[in-house]
C-alpha cells in the first residue's frame, strides 16, 4: 500500500500545488493560456512521439481494443444522458453536459502521466489509442447533441466540417499519426531533435497536473448539483468496471492494456466538460463542481484501483481466471 501511495500522492500533490499557488497569487484565468498552449501543442505531443515512434506497428492495430473502450465510454454517456433526460423532462442540452460529465475523463492532462508512472512505457500505446478515439467520440457527440437541442447555430454541413476539422487538427491526434508513421518506416529524428523531444516530454506531466490544479482553483464552486451522487459513482467506479468487462468479453489483451484502459476510465471528469458547458451556456457552474468533486474523490478511488491491480486482486482476464 505504501508503494501505491508513493505513486499517487505526488501525482495529486502537483494538482494541489497548482491549486494552492493559484489561490495565493490570484492571477486571472487568462494567465494560464500560454501554459495550456505549451502542454497541448508541444509537451504532450512530444511525449506521445517519444513513446509511440519506437513501438512495433503490430501493437498499433488492436481494433478490438478500440471498439471495446470507445463503446464502453459511449455506453456511460448514454446511461447518464438517459437518466438526465428523465430527471430534466427532456432537456437535451443540460442532459448532454451531464452525460459528458460522467463519460469524459481527464484523459489528456492526467491520463498519460499517471498510466506511464503506474505501468511504464508499455502503457503508451493503449493510452494514446484511448485518447484519440475517445476524443473523436466527444468532439462528435457534443455538437451533434447540441444541434438536436437547437443550441447549435451552424448548419449541418458546417457542423460536420467543423467536427472533422477539430478531430484531424487536434495536436494529440496529429502527434499520434506522425508517431505511427515514424514507427511504420522506422524513422527516428536527429540526436539534437531527439534530445529536445526528451526535454519536452519530461515537462508534460508536471506542467499538465499543475495547470489542472490552477484551473480547479480559478473556477469557484457556487452550486452543488444534486446529480453528483450519480455522476461520481458512474464516472469513477462504473466506467472502469464496464471497460473491464467489455475488454474481457471482446478478446484477450495484454494485462497492461486492460489495466491502462481501466485507469483511463477511472479518471475524474475532464476540464473540457466545463469548456463545452461554457461554450453553449448550459449547466456551467454544475459542470465546474462535477470536475472538482470527481477530482477530489478520485484520490481515493484511483488509489484503491491501483492497489487492487498491484496486489493481484484484479485478474486482467477474469474469464480465464474463473
Amino acid at each position: 500500500m505504501v508503494s501505491i501511495l508513493n505513486l499517487v500522492l505526488p501525482f495529486f500533490g502537483l494538482i494541489f500545488i497548482g491549486f494552492v499557488v493559484a489561490r495565493i497569487t490570484r492571477q486571472p484565468v487568462e494567465a494560464l493560456g500560454w501554459m495550456n498552449t505549451f502542454i497541448i501543442y508541444v509537451a504532450l505531443p512530444a511525449l506521445f512521439f517519444q513513446l509511440l515512434s519506437k513501438t512495433p506497428v503490430a501493437e498499433l492495430t488492436q481494433w478490438r481494443f478500440v471498439v471495446g473502450t470507445t463503446l464502453s465510454t459511449f455506453a456511460i454517456f448514454l446511461l447518464m444522458f438517459a437518466i438526465a433526460m428523465v430527471r430534466s423532462r427532456r432537456d437535451i442540452a443540460s442532459s448532454t453536459i451531464e452525460g459528458l460529465a460522467a463519460a469524459y475523463g481527464n484523459i489528456g492532462y492526467m491520463g498519460p502521466g499517471l498510466a506511464l508512472l503506474a505501468f511504464g512505457p508499455v502503457a503508451a500505446v493503449p493510452v494514446a489509442m484511448i485518447f484519440c478515439f475517445d476524443n473523436m467520440l466527444h468532439f462528435t457527440v457534443a455538437p451533434l447533441m447540441m444541434a438536436l437541442a437547437g443550441d447549435e447555430k451552424r448548419g449541418p454541413l458546417a457542423l460536420m466540417r467543423d467536427v472533422v476539422l477539430k478531430i484531424v487538427t487536434h495536436p494529440f491526434i496529429i502527434a499520434t499519426i506522425v508517431s505511427i508513421t515514424a514507427a511504420a518506416f522506422q524513422l527516428q529524428p536527429p540526436a539534437a531533435v531527439a534530445r529536445m523531444i526528451e526535454f519536452l516530454a519530461g515537462a508534460a506531466a508536471p506542467c499538465a497536473l499543475f495547470a489542472m490544479g490552477v484551473s480547479l482553483a480559478l473556477r469557484p464552486v457556487k452550486r452543488v448539483p444534486k446529480e453528483l451522487y450519480l455522476i461520481v459513482p458512474i464516472k469513477l467506479i462504473l466506467h472502469p468496471l464496464i471497460v473491464y468487462v467489455a475488454l474481457n468479453l471482446i478478446g484477450s489483451f495484454p494485462p497492461v492494456w486492460v489495466f491502462s484502459a481501466m485507469l483511463m476510465a477511472a479518471l475524474p471528469t475532464a476540464t473540457n466538460v466545463f469548456v463545452i458547458a461554457q461554450q453553449y451556456g448550459v449547466w456551467v457552474e454544475r459542470a465546474s463542481t462535477s470536475i472538482l468533486a470527481t477530482t477530489v474523490i478520485s484520490v481515493v478511488t484511483l488509489t484503491a484501483l491501483l492497489y487492487c491491480i498491484k496486489e493481484g486482486l484484479l485478474p486482467p482476464d477474469f474469464l480465464i481466471a474463473r
